[in-house]
């Protein structure tokens, strides 16, 4: 933004374009992820599809990083086990939320992380955004509102206040990866295998706890091709591709333009619904879907 002091003033247009477009890719497999999610996830299986989705790559992560992770410094380690910690409430939230309520409202509450993240930034720092940026963040939510109306909006539920508290803790995500001190001077790899392997040490307590269904092997057990499919998808990209972008993206871009541009996860859900599910959008999603657009165009703009 032009007036906080972040990173991404005075970005040229061509190197934005290089920060940005893999963000916009992350924003792309989260909108898929929701039926692949869905495919193989039940409101039973939640904590046992968890332990399967992050254990496939963190052992791989360690090999490939090993010298990294030999080199972090305490300090380090407990910065990125934070970021961990809070990596592990963002996904519980979100997968149980996605299970117990509608596609439709998860859809819109989530991107009130565009919201949330500027204000939050702004509080942090002492610096309003800019009220163009913040005006696009609104157009884009707007938009949500419309695109989302195909499914038509239910009344919020108690279970919607669960993808209110994600929405809330991505928001908590990126400022941490952007102001904790310790992480800052690490190498983005290894800190993407202590987030995610912190994560899954949550999921594993959590799956071995009395009355949360049944064990990750046993989950496993029952997959077909299709379901392994999903969960490959779940892990690779948008799990590991997913937040090594976000840790190399927000060292080079403020996180309000992260979260902006992460913001168009629904859009790109709407997407692989009318491709891959057979939904329309109609009229009113589809003015929707450019509000969105618009909006993360001219929030990119006043926030270079």
């Amino acid at each position: 933004m032009t007036s906080i002091a972040v990173p991404s003033a005075g970005l040229a247009p061509r190197r934005a374009w290089l920060t940005d477009l893999p963000v916009l890719l992350v924003a792309v497999v989260w909108g898929a992820s929701y039926l692949a999610a869905k495919d193989i996830t039940t409101a039973r299986t939640v904590t046992a599809v968890l332990v399967l989705r992050f254990a496939l790559v963190v052992p791989v992560l360690a090999v490939a990083g090993w010298r990294g992770l030999r080199a972090l410094t305490r300090a380090q380690w407990r910065g990125a086990a934070l970021l961990g910690l809070v990596l592990s409430g963002i996904f519980l939230l979100e997968t149980y939320g996605v299970v117990h309520t509608s596609a439709t409202n998860a859809g819109l509450i989530i991107s009130l992380t565009m919201i949330f993240t500027p204000l939050a930034e702004a509080a942090v720092t002492r610096v309003r955004p800019p009220r163009a940026f913040l005006a696009a963040a609104a157009l884009s939510v707007g938009g949500v509102v419309l695109l989302t109306q195909g499914g038509g909006f239910t009344a919020p539920s108690a279970d919607d206040l669960l993808m209110l508290l994600a929405a809330l803790a991505r928001t908590a995500h990126v400022l941490l990866m952007a102001r904790v001190k310790s992480v800052q001077s690490a190498d983005a790899l290894s800190l993407t295998t202590v987030q995610l392997g912190g994560a899954v040490a949550v999921f594993a307590v959590l799956a071995a706890a009395p009355g949360t269904g049944p064990a990750p092997w046993t989950v496993a057990a029952g997959f077909g091709a299709g379901e392994w499919s999903g969960l490959l998808f779940l892990s690779v990209f948008c799990t590991l591709f997913a937040f090594f972008v976000q840790m190399w993206a927000v060292r080079r871009t403020s996180p309000s333009r992260v979260s902006l541009l992460l913001g168009t996860e629904p859009l790109w859900a709407a997407a692989a619904g009318i491709a891959l599910g057979g939904e329309r959008l109609g009229v009113l999603g589809l003015s929707g879907a450019v509000l969105v657009l618009a909006g993360t165009s001219w929030g990119r703009r006043s926030a270079a």
